[in-house]
């Protein structure tokens, strides 16, 4: 199963269309498919229009009365992803936006590099065509200023701040375990948000990979609400708060590199036998 998780917030010229498209993708690349929803206090209608396509669509919708905020949000989302799923092994979620910021047709590449063996499968959004500029220069500063120690699942060009990825709901319940009580994501602003879930899974993921996106940058519906340069330095500073690598579970092997090449099989690992603190599928599965 393919838990599409879609946070809006006033996207109500918007939300409809990207829903319809998901239909539309998953239609064409035939995988089963579930769309997660969460009206995050909107007050333009938002939820007028999401109210048939939840008849329509394989659909859950979750409203809020009161505005949550885009990381909250997120969690909800995800965390009802991994209580769902019987099969996290091979479950996957995919985080998309409600305002065609991100686009539907990059969601197949993902899903296929998970079906591969990643665990996490990111979009690339530095070289994508019709970005702002200002937009463009802050996605390509932020790897410069946000290395990782050699040998960490992240120690590689990425885009720290692209919304649009898809992780194995395994790696995202040991993630959400760790955490216990607490919650998985606190920054303040999406951008930051999104830095904060791509290390918090990271931690996790035995292999990690890039994929550029493909689809150009639709035109914008409404004004962005995104400062770049404000939001990554939000970015910058969540990130810099976690730069300690976090060990890989035992027996992980290196990440993937961008170009989507296997990491080394089970001859190659050092120390073959699986860690006996490594959760169970079922452990694993609970929030």
């Amino acid at each position: 199963m393919i838990y599409v998780l879609v946070p809006a917030y006033n996207e109500a010229a918007t939300v409809g269309l990207v829903l319809w498209k998901v239909r539309q993708v998953f239609t064409a690349f035939a995988r089963e498919y579930q769309l997660l929803v969460v009206n995050d206090g909107s007050t333009d209608g938002t939820d007028d229009v999401l109210a048939p396509y939840a008849r329509a669509l394989p659909m859950t919708l979750i409203t809020h009365r009161d505005r949550r905020g885009y990381a909250r949000s997120v969690e909800e989302l995800l965390r009802l992803a991994v209580a769902r799923s019987d099969r996290p092994r091979r479950d996957l979620a995919v985080v998309l936006q409600a305002d065609f910021s991100d686009s539907p047709d990059d969601v197949p590449e993902l899903v296929r590099r998970i079906e591969s063996g990643a665990d996490l499968a990111l979009a690339d959004y530095r070289r994508r065509r019709g970005l702002p500029r200002r937009e463009a220069l802050a996605r390509r500063l932020l790897p410069a200023l946000l290395r990782r120690p050699k040998g960490d699942a992240l120690d590689r060009p990425l885009d720290w701040v692209c919304s649009l990825k898809a992780v194995r709901l395994v790696t995202l319940a040991r993630a959400i375990s760790e955490r216990g009580s607490r919650d998985l994501l606190r920054a303040d602003g999406c951008w930051a948000a999104d830095a904060e879930l791509l290390l918090e899974v990271a931690r996790h993921a035995r292999r990690v990979e890039v994929v550029a996106a493909q689809a150009p940058a639709a035109p914008r519906l409404r004004p962005s609400r995104s400062r770049p340069l404000r939001s990554a330095w939000a970015a910058w500073t969540t990130a810099r708060r976690r730069r300690a690598p976090a060990p890989r579970p035992h027996g992980a092997h290196p990440a993937a590199p961008p170009g989507g090449g296997r990491g080394p099989g089970r001859r190659g690992r050092r120390g073959g036998a699986r860690s006996a603190a490594a959760p169970s599928p079922r452990q694993a599965s609970s929030p």
